[in-house]
């Protein structure tokens, strides 16, 4: 008994190590720190998109986000932030039976001169969503659960576009 457990600890120790080989050898590593092209930050509005998007470059980047548009090297504003539900399909008696999330975010980034980091863009995600009638309370937590995990996606691929300004004209 007493030999079957270095054994054990052995098998265990040489599985964690080949997950961690092929962990390395596929390419993954964390995103760590994302170097942004100026050095202040502010960003128009108060959405709970735009209070993550803050969060993410104070965390994730040597950028530092200032309360003023004056003072700021690059000043990020949201044109658009809609929601939609829209009808992807319906059974035979006519009820919705899926649906199809839509999050659009509009978004531009200038400096003080007026010349742009990025010009206006637009992002749009989407997810599709089953719906059943007696299950109303789970699915509107889905829809919420999701719309989040939208949020979060979109966050990510503004600071990853906020990553690769360059300005205009200059």
């Amino acid at each position: 008994m007493d030999r079957v457990k270095p054994c054990r600890r052995r098998a265990t120790f040489a599985l964690c190590l080949a997950a961690a080989a092929l962990a390395c050898a596929c390419g993954f590593q964390l995103r760590g720190q994302t170097t942004l092209p100026f050095g202040t930050l502010y960003v128009q509005g108060a959405s709970p998109m735009l209070v993550e998007l803050k969060r993410n470059v104070a965390a994730g980047s040597q950028t530092k986000l200032i309360d003023q548009a004056a003072g700021a090297e690059a000043v990020l504003a949201v044109n658009l932030e809609a929601r939609e539900k829209v009808i992807l399909s319906l059974d035979t008696s006519g009820r919705v039976r899926e649906y199809q999330l839509r999050y659009r975010v509009g978004f531009y980034v200038h400096d003080a001169k007026g010349q742009n980091w990025i010009p206006s863009s637009e992002i749009a995600l989407t997810r599709d969503i089953s719906f059943n009638d007696s299950q109303i309370i789970a699915k509107e937590n889905e829809e919420a659960l999701l719309y989040r995990d939208m949020q979060t996606d979109m966050v990510q691929q503004i600071v990853r576009r906020l990553g690769r300004a360059q300005r205009s004209g200059g």
